[in-house]
């Protein structure tokens, strides 16, 4: 028996064969185009953005620590608030630390969407029992955020909640 001739592939008809150093020249080109575009973009970004987050950077610290003082006073007060949507109003209940109902408050209010500004919404509320607030709103639907301010003889009180109406 005779061994089986060998048989040869056909060589292309172009005359071009994709060898593995194409492959690799592809692969590394591709990745030199994306890293030098990163280099680019992050140069360009760094040369753009100072780093600045305010104009008024000394302002906005003073007006935070404002708004901690407030928290810490608030939270001496001792006061909770409970809030709630009701057919056609928002309610307020303000408690303070032993449960007692908190009377003669000066509540004001805000309702807004929770993404859009539209349909935003003063509110002034009024005592209707002891330690109840209500505000009258025109007929709201879906998800609104409350924001409220309670002021009385003793302290302030600053709230946010989120409402929903069926």
């Amino acid at each position: 028996m005779s061994p089986a001739p060998a048989t040869e592939a056909a060589a292309p008809a172009g005359g071009w064969t994709l060898t593995g150093w194409h492959v690799l020249g592809v692969v590394v080109g591709f990745f030199a185009i994306v890293i030098a575009l990163d280099v680019w973009f992050m140069t360009l970004a760094y040369r753009t953005f100072p780093g600045q987050v305010s104009d008024t950077p000394y302002e906005d610290g003073v007006a935070f620590n404002r708004r901690i003082a407030r928290q810490e006073a608030q939270a001496r007060l001792g006061w909770t608030a409970t809030a709630g949507a009701g057919p056609g109003k928002a309610r307020v209940e303000m408690r303070d630390a032993s449960g007692t109902p908190v009377r003669g408050l000066a509540l004001t209010g805000r309702l807004e969407r929770p993404a859009t500004e539209a349909g935003r919404t003063s509110l002034r509320f009024t005592e209707t029992a002891p330690g109840r607030y209500e505000a009258p709103v025109a007929q709201p639907s879906g998800a609104w955020d409350l924001t409220f301010e309670a002021r009385g003889g003793e302290g302030a009180f600053e709230g946010a909640r989120r409402l929903t109406w069926p």
